[in-house]
């Protein structure tokens, strides 16, 4: 005899899917349906036996007993209440464990749906209304529905494509366009084409679940606006979901799963912003994975939710639970558009598919009637980011918002720098309900707190148009404090050698400009002006505003102190150091011992501290330029050459020459 580990009454499609997957992991299963079509939708290999015979419960107890130890599933279906308790006795005395497998209602309550408690109650409903009426409840309840007045015209009948039912149903009277054959499952697209082919106004079904095609049914029902007209459960079981009787079997026998994954991009929330290939796999999914907004709007009756967003827990999650076999991991917006599709991709089997979906980009500018092609993207969902320098250097950007007062904050700085006449979209839960567009100036938003789930086009037509350094020494406000002049600024940033994100220290930075000119040029980054003076510090509160340097922070104290508690440089400048030089490239070292050094020196005295201090440092590529400027000075109509007392500019950087 075919020797079973599980004996499976296979009544649903639940009862089938369960067949398979047992086949598919290798578990000697035999297989009891009631019916010769039922066994015909189950194939048989070495793994999987199939017995169409009909059991009452002696004989169901007689074949248990031929099972030693063998696990009984009881997959028949919710209405079959008899079955069920014969199943059920018969395990008992046979002495073998005993599942109960449940198809799950949907729980909908809604107001396009009526519940009735049998099939003669929903006969006696619709006799109360008019129009016309899709059944599909199956051949075997037909009888009850005669009873509705003028049945022949208002109802039309969904059973299997079989000849004796084609039979049974004639007989009944059910004939022509009003008796459809047809084998399921069936879409949504497929019951909403039938509901609207024959006019149909009430769908009649039992709450199936997902495996009967109940969340189908119910999506057509609120598609087309029709009532549905659900027939209640004779009975109230207690059992396991599909795929909690997986997960029993996988601790049973010990099975490893082998999933299909998809990370899938589901828009900005809405379902109507998803791909169709992006709900296909959705709706088809044991599992879904996402942030609870993602999944609150997507899941579907019977299916496995798990709301978490860190690739860590997904991939520990997956592999805990080997019973589910397809799973869809929700990605907000597009998955290739600041998305966490690339860490789980590193994480995740090289199989897994991806779905792209619509990004928030994309459908907020056609919103706006925007073009993209020429905007900046950016993000400050949960990273730092210079906004604020972004807008200065570009005509368009377009930025993904993580708080309800970035706006807030942005608007004060942008009034704060001059840059009053920018222009600013807001667009808020895009695609949900309550989504909200703004439009206006800096002004109009000072106390707007947004919904975290924003994002801002910004358009600035006075954009910085030089790509290099150069600012004039009028162009800074200098009162009394020492500036480093023009060209001696110029040389020195270029020996800096900085790039767009440097983490940049002006120790001593005076009046700012050399600050200044960094933090354009390094917009990106952040520029940390060391500076001991008071007055200076005003001046440099001053010219940061002036050029909306908001890169830019200003640190009032004394090197090497006031160094202690900033982040690791990449590039540091010393324009003074109040004879703490050796310290303060000591410091830098440390935090950095990489870190790229320029130093200007006037004395020689200077000259000859840096020099020894260098060469006591673990530092290579030093380099001396000195550098003599003069300037023209008019002497009635003849011009003369002022010279400027010489500048010595030193750089190295960080590491020993190998």
């Amino acid at each position: 005899m075919f020797k079973a580990r599980v004996l499976l009454f296979a009544g649903t499609i639940e009862g089938r899917i369960l067949a398979e997957f047992l086949k598919t992991h290798g578990i000697p299963t035999w297989v009891c349906v009631a019916t010769e079509y039922g066994g015909s939708l189950i194939e048989e290999d070495s793994f999987l036996h199939v017995s169409h015979e009909r059991l009452d419960e002696k004989q169901m107890e007689a074949l248990m007993g031929q099972m030693k130890g063998v696990l009984v599933v009881d997959a028949t279906h919710p209405y079959a209440a008899e079955v069920t308790g014969n199943i059920r006795r018969a395990a008992e005395q046979a002495g073998c464990e005993y599942l109960r497998l449940l198809r799950f209602g949907g729980g909908r309550n809604e107001a396009n749906t009526v519940y009735v408690e049998s099939t003669s109650a929903a006969a006696k409903w619709l006799n109360t209304q008019e129009g016309s009426a899709l059944l599909t409840t199956g051949s075997k309840e037909l009888a009850e529905f005669t009873k509705v007045e003028n049945f022949e015209k208002r109802l039309y009948a969904r059973v299997l494509s079989l000849p004796n039912v084609v039979e049974q149903c004639a007989g009944l009277g059910f004939t022509g366009k009003h008796l459809i054959c047809m084998q399921g499952p069936f879409s949504t697209e497929m019951n909403t084409a039938m509901i609207r082919q024959y006019g149909i106004r009430y769908l009649v079904t039992k709450d199936t679940g997902a495996a009967g095609g109940f969340p189908e049914k119910a999506e057509s029902a609120r598609i087309t606006g029709i009532t549905l007209l659900v027939i209640g459960r004779p009975v109230q079981e207690e059992g396991l979901s599909l795929m909690a009787c997986k997960h029993e079997l996988c601790k049973r026998f010990q099975l490893s799963g082998k999933p299909e994954i998809a990370l899938v991009g589901i828009g900005m929330g809405g379902q109507e912003g998803m791909t169709c290939e992006a709900r296909r796999w959705c709706q088809r999914a044991d599992l879904l994975i996402g942030a609870a907004r993602m999944t609150e709007g997507i899941v579907l009756p019977g299916q496995a939710v798990y709301q978490e967003y860190q690739t860590e827990k997904i991939t520990a999650y997956i592999g805990e639970h080997p019973e589910f076999e397809r799973i869809g991991i929700l990605l907000s917006g597009d998955v290739g558009f600041y998305s966490g599709a690339k860490r789980l991709l590193q994480a995740l089997p090289e199989q897994t598919k991806v779905f792209p979906g619509v990004a928030s980009l994309v459908s907020f500018c056609a919103k706006l009637k925007e073009s993209w092609e020429d905007a900046v993207l950016l993000s400050v969902h949960g990273k730092h980011c210079n906004l604020v320098g972004e807008i200065q250097h570009h005509e368009k950007i377009f930025a993904l918002l993580g708080k309800s007062g970035q706006v807030k904050e942005l608007c004060g700085k942008l009034l704060e720098y001059g840059m009053d006449d920018v222009e600013i979209f807001i667009g808020e839960r895009l695609s949900y309900p309550e989504e909200r567009i703004l439009k206006g100036y800096p002004k109009d938003f000072l106390e707007l707190r947004t919904d975290p789930l924003a994002v801002i086009l910004v358009k600035n037509t006075k954009a910085r148009r030089f790509v290099t350094h150069g600012l004039p020494d009028e162009a800074f406000l200098r009162d009394k404090v020492p500036m480093t002049k023009e060209e001696i600024r110029e040389v020195s940033i270029c020996k800096l050698h900085l790039e767009r994100d440097s983490v940049i220290y002006d120790v001593g930075a005076g009046s700012g400009s050399l600050s200044v000119e960094m933090a354009l040029t390094s917009y990106k980054g952040n520029v940390y002006a060391i500076e001991k003076n008071p007055e200076a510090v005003k001046l440099l509160k001053k010219n940061r505003s002036k050029y909306g340097t908001d890169n830019m922070e200003i640190v009032e104290g004394c090197a090497p102190g006031a160094l202690t508690d900033l982040p690791a440089p990449t590039h540091a400048f010393i324009g003074g150091s109040s004879g703490n030089l050796k310290e303060i490239c000591e410091v830098l070292l440390v935090k950095n011992p990489k870190v790229r050094l320029v130093i200007n020196a006037i004395t020689l005295e200077t000259v000859a501290e840096a020099l020894k201090v260098l060469g006591e440092l673990p530092v290579c590529r030093q380099e001396i330029v000195q550098m003599s400027v003069s300037r023209s000075k008019e002497v009635g109509r003849y011009h003369m050459m002022m010279g400027q007392n010489p500048v010595y500019i030193i750089s190295c950087e960080g590491g020993i020459m190998s």
